[in-house]
């Protein structure tokens, strides 16, 4: 009997009046401008071993350094910009953050010391954190589904980003040296500055009516149930972030030494794989998945378990394709369900001070992943980061798996 309850049409919430917080074209607008800052901030930090010489550090010793000094301060910087927007305005502070990037990359770009450059990168993420701005701007005027979709498309915004952006800076270094475009790249930030100009400040969107729908008990119960505990949301951010990116910085060398005479071209293809699963497969996976976000992260963390692991035994082409592939579905499957995870979190709480926590921990995430690979390929060679990797993403997926269970989830939404 209960059973069938379940199964008949149940009143689903429907949102009555689609003007109030942000329109379409207006969060496509948010996506643009979060675009245009990724696309300066992941472009040019790749080429730091050819900047660093003009500089006076000859072997670009300092290049590991300075390529997470940014993450560092705009990690702690995030929590305080946070919670200045939840008291002065979103807008003024996703302002902020943008004007904070133009200004930071006008003094890299005119820094003639490595001390000066190394204080226009500290300022660059201090001032910049564009993350938590945007996510707060949005979840000040969104909620429940839609939000769930913008901070999917803002994702998707700074994956094209780590795609294009270091192709178009290789495409221009033989006219413009790589230190004097953050000169150019200043243009970008300033422009969406200009363009979130003739954007509102968000308004709370006007809560929704209800209407009968076709819609399965399950479905609305997961969708419009208590707000998500921030507790597992963090441990989710923290370990989905340091399982993926770890593999980043030593992959194009681990390809060399797998797949000798493999061209640059091949490389950058195999390490641009996951991002383009995003790009490809977010919307369809956020349809799938927005109403059972716990069953998304432990599939996530599943498929970069596997996908890390394949690694270590990928010694031709068509492997190594198949397990870049089957990671970019755990990046995929794990950032759609954080996005969800996020978005019901944001319900009742400042989204300001939540979304500059949460950028706190997922460059934490970033920061130890990089220090873990740093030390793990020193030590043991340029697999061994991708097998920390694995390590860390098989414990989360055997605790999102216990969230599935309604009991176990029910316990960690009290806490």
């Amino acid at each position: 009997m209960t059973a069938d309850v379940e199964a008949l049409p149940q009143r689903r919430p429907v949102e009555a009046d689609r003007s109030d917080g942000l329109g379409r074209r207006q969060v496509h607008a948010v996506a643009a401008c979060y675009f245009v800052a990724s696309f300066a901030a992941l472009g040019l930090p790749p080429y730091l071993t050819a900047i660093l010489p003009t500089l006076g550090d000859a072997q670009a010793r300092w290049a590991g350094v300075l390529y997470i000094v940014p993450t560092v301060f705009s990690a702690l910087g995030a929590p305080l910009w946070g919670r200045l927007a939840d008291r002065f305005g979103r807008k003024r502070l996703l302002l902020r953050a943008q004007l904070g990037l133009t200004v930071s990359f006008l003094l890299a770009g005119a820094a003639d010391s490595l001390p000066a450059f190394t204080v226009a990168l500290v300022l660059q993420g201090f001032l910049g954190g564009t993350f938590a701005a945007t996510n707060g701007y949005l979840a000040a005027a969104l909620d429940g589904p839609r939000l769930s979709r913008a901070l999917t498309l803002m994702q998707g915004s700074a994956r094209a980003a780590l795609v294009a952006a270091p192709i178009l800076v290789g495409a221009l270094s033989p006219w413009i040296d790589p230190h004097r475009q953050y000169l150019v790249m200043a243009v970008l930030p300033l422009a969406a500055a200009l363009l979130l100009l003739r954007l509102p400040e968000p308004k709370a969107a006007r809560r929704a009516e209800v209407v009968t729908t076709d819609v399965p008990a399950s479905e609305t119960s997961a969708e419009h149930s208590a707000p998500v505990s921030l507790r597992p949301l963090y441990a989710f951010e923290f370990t989905f972030v340091f399982a993926t990116v770890i593999s980043f910085p030593y992959l194009i060398t681990l390809a060399q030494q797998r797949l000798p005479g493999v061209s640059g071209i091949t490389t950058g293809v195999l390490f641009a794989l996951p991002h383009l699963c995003y790009l490809v497969f977010a919307a369809h996976t956020h349809t799938l998945f927005h109403a059972r976000p716990h069953t998304g992260i432990a599939l996530g963390f599943a498929c970069v378990t596997v996908g890390l692991a394949g690694h270590a035994v990928a010694y031709s082409l068509p492997v190594f394709v198949a397990v870049r592939l089957l990671l970019g579905a755990g990046l995929t499957l794990g950032l759609v369900s954080l996005a969800v995870l996020a978005a019901g979190a944001a319900k009742g709480r400042q989204p300001g001070r939540m979304f500059g926590t949460l950028e706190l921990v997922s460059k934490g995430g970033a920061v130890a992943a990089g220090a873990v690979a740093a030390l793990a390929n020193d030590r043991f060679g340029a697999a061994a980061p991708v097998v920390a990797g694995t390590a860390a993403a098989l414990l989360a997926a055997l605790a999102a798996t216990a969230l599935t269970v309604p009991s176990a989830r029910q316990r960690w939404s009290r806490r």
